[in-house]
């Protein structure tokens, strides 16, 4: 891991480091078609950019450890304002596009670059360029640790480990894109991410509409760098295994799922396929305690939005917690691949899963996403 810090200049005590930035090749073997944008697709590195082909990849590499900033929606519209006044105006085309269902439901779990995501790639971005994008998402997520900003930066770090092995892979290779214009009135969504990172932040009239879809996966699980370890998902993890571990024998039995499951059931490209019939243990069978330990493992999700939405996303999920189900497959330990948890509630909806690596396959890695049965994407989109 030396060449790690080796690499890094960090960027304003922010999210990415850049030594260099620079166009960052996707996975060839993706099959996925490009989505439709709406508006005209990015046109790739501009003047602006120092960006040159072959040049050294960005890389956040070490992450920052750093919270967001929780700010008001008036302070993300300010945020998104600056970074787009950075930009030319094919750059602009590329992250100004419609608020269509298409747009919003384009974003994967993959290395796919943009086969399956809209928006600019932080790899084509300058120094300055990337500063801005960078205070958009901070201005917009969570300020705790492990959660929110912290986490996002973190997953962007992971990914840069993996490009020491993959060049496919790599916080270079992540997208950002407004849909609709950023403004406190009308209807926008915040949409960032790439491989195993998804956020989908929708704004209507000044307040957040919808958090989620919120995708949020890492390989590795945890790694080591200048004598710090990083496990961005650690709190998601022990949560739901605390969860687990809170029940009984008997109601073990009844949370465990008939079937096994191998992935996220509600990943990319299964928007609305929520079943019409929850599984599992209901809450409003368990302790007071035992539905504490609900709640807590729900709150790392809740939190990758900015705190005054997640405060009051818990706060709901709290009064629906009777109607609430939790189910898993696998061991309960989640530490072996095939394990898999899931709480269902009549708003919330979690999924975790434990896989064998793709680039290193004998190390495991985590993919876990969060919904919402009535405010995905704002709620904006009916799904069959």
């Amino acid at each position: 891991m030396g060449a790690l810090a080796a690499a890094t200049a960090l960027l304003g005590g922010g999210l990415y480091a850049t030594a260099n930035a620079a166009s960052v090749q996707t996975d060839p073997s993706s099959s996925a078609s490009a989505p439709d944008t709406g508006s005209p697709t990015q046109s790739g590195p501009t003047s602006t950019s120092p960006t040159t082909p072959g040049s050294a990849r960005p890389s956040a590499v070490v992450p920052t450890n750093s919270a967001g900033s929780g700010g008001s929606v008036q302070d993300v519209v300010d945020a998104a304002t600056t970074f787009l006044d950075t930009l030319d105006d094919d750059q602009q085309a590329s992250v100004l596009l419609d608020f269509t269902q298409a747009n919003a439901v384009a974003w994967s779990n993959l290395s796919c670059g943009a086969t399956c995501r809209v928006g600019i790639e932080l790899g084509s971005l300058s120094t300055t360029q990337l500063a801005g994008a960078k205070a958009v998402v901070e201005a917009a997520t969570g300020t705790g640790s492990d959660t929110g900003y912290d986490q996002i930066s973190q997953i962007l770090a992971a990914d840069d480990v993996l490009g020491e092995t993959d060049s496919s892979y790599g916080s270079g290779t992540y997208y950002l894109a407004f849909l609709g214009t950023p403004s406190t009135t009308g209807t926008w969504q915040l949409h960032f991410g790439g491989d195993r990172l998804a956020v989908n932040l929708t704004y209507k009239d000044g307040e957040v509409e919808g958090a989620t879809p919120y995708f949020a996966g890492v390989e590795p699980v945890s790694w080591t760098d200048d004598g710090t370890t990083y496990a961005p998902l650690s709190g998601m993890h022990d949560g739901l295994v605390s969860m687990l571990e809170g029940l009984t024998d008997d109601e073990l039995a009844e949370a465990e799922l008939a079937d096994t499951t191998t992935d996220v059931v509600l990943g990319p490209d299964d928007d609305g396929d929520f079943p019409t019939t929850k599984e599992g243990i209901a809450a409003s069978e368990l302790t007071d305690d035992q539905q504490q330990l609900i709640l807590d493992a729900i709150t790392p999700w809740v939190e990758a939005a900015d705190d005054t939405t997640a405060a009051a996303t818990l706060s709901t999920y709290k009064s629906e917690l009777d109607d609430t189900y939790i189910s898993y497959s696998g061991s309960s330990a989640l530490d072996t691949a095939g394990d898999y948890v899931r709480i269902d509630g009549p708003g919330v909806w979690i999924e975790f899963s434990v896989e064998d690596g793709v680039v290193d396959t004998g190390q495991l890695g985590y993919n876990s996403v969060y919904r919402d049965h009535d405010t995905d994407y704002g709620g904006e989109f009916t799904f069959s």
